[in-house]
């Protein structure tokens, strides 16, 4: 027997994550890819992502003896400034290739924040190569960093390497503020530091080689106190973050999700420090799932009719078919765009 199923998708920088499932149970099967979804002039492309999305939601809908997937929750990186074209397009590219009835499409922020808190009001810090905090009070989203790594992203994994990499340079030089330590972990990674410009300068993946080298500042902090400093340092920049997103009245909730994490202790302790005495109102709690389990929580709720995490153009846009209606060809049905107050977030 086959029922109606949910789409999930997690679309990042490392490829495609795709769950599919019933709403009301954990997702039945996942898959995921290696490639990223291509950029270009017109944002995020959505004919890259169709390529590869449809074969494997058809594959996980046969396995999952799903019979239509009526729902589906696209979670995006870079979807709030590249998102155009996904917006324009991918809601009736879902419904020709997939049935699609209702679709989410969201920021990755947006369903990281699913994922670690659900749809209660908080803040979450998304720490990886880059970072990003992003609160609700349930009425609207702030989002704050995420700038990327040449003009923000503090405190993120390439913030982290960045500055280590300063304190082994200005070791090497003889100045004031060097680590020893970090300069010999810097070459033992990267060989002569007087090369580190020509390694880094033109790579386009630069981002992810100085995030690289965080993992040998959190290795070396507790005997070294510049490689200590550099953490701390961290710390106080991402509680800025998650200061400025988080709501100020209630008993909001604080969660810190994504690779950085890994770090542990040396990184944990100061911020958690740093939370308490930037938010002494708030809980910190660990989170519950990652981005792909907030794009099946968004998926479910969407399906039954109670999706309450606000809905904004470039943060979660939800559209929904009204009505089916054919190309000129006769065949394709297409998904209408709700308007923004009848997302139930809005209400």
């Amino acid at each position: 027997m086959t029922v109606a199923g949910y789409l999930a998708v997690d679309s990042g920088g490392s490829g495609l994550r795709v769950a599919v499932g019933v709403p009301g149970r954990a997702p039945s099967a996942q898959r995921e890819t290696r490639e990223p979804v291509r950029t270009g002039a017109r944002g995020i492309d959505p004919a890259h992502l169709m390529s590869q999305l449809t074969p494997l939601a058809r594959e996980l809908a046969a396995e999952a003896r799903v019979g239509e997937l009526g729902t589906a929750v696209v979670g995006a990186a870079g979807f709030a400034t590249l998102g155009d074209a996904l917006r324009a397009e991918l809601p009736d590219a879902l419904a020709r290739a997939l049935g699609v009835r209702r679709v989410a499409l969201a920021a990755d922020a947006v369903t990281a924040y699913a994922g670690a808190l659900g749809s209660r009001p908080g803040a979450v810090l998304a720490a990886g190569t880059g970072l990003i905090a992003i609160g609700t009070d349930l009425t609207g989203w702030r989002r704050a960093d995420g700038w990327g790594h040449l003009l923000g992203d503090c405190g993120g994994g390439a913030w982290i390497g960045r500055a280590g990499l300063e304190a082994a340079l200005r070791a090497h030089d003889g100045r004031a503020g060097g680590s020893a330590a970090l300069l010999r972990c810097a070459e033992e990674q990267f060989g002569p530091v007087r090369q580190l410009p020509g390694l880094l300068y033109p790579r386009t993946d630069r981002a992810a080689v100085l995030a690289s080298f965080a993992p040998r500042v959190a290795d070396r902090s507790a005997a070294d106190p510049v490689a200590a400093e550099i953490l701390r340092a961290a710390a106080r920049h991402m509680a800025d973050s998650a200061a400025a997103v988080c709501p100020v009245d209630g008993l909001p909730e604080v969660a810190v999700t994504g690779g950085l994490s890994k770090m542990g202790d040396p990184l944990l302790v100061p911020l958690r420090e740093e939370l308490a005495r930037r938010l002494p109102h708030a809980r910190q709690v660990p989170p519950e799932g990652d981005p792909l389990h907030g794009a099946v929580r968004i998926a479910a709720e969407l399906a039954a009719g109670r999706l309450t995490l606000p809905g904004e153009p470039t943060m979660l846009h939800v559209t929904a078919a009204t009505r089916k209606r054919t190309d000129k060809s006769g065949r394709i049905p297409l998904t209408c765009t709700l308007p923004e107050q009848d997302h139930p977030g809005n209400q």
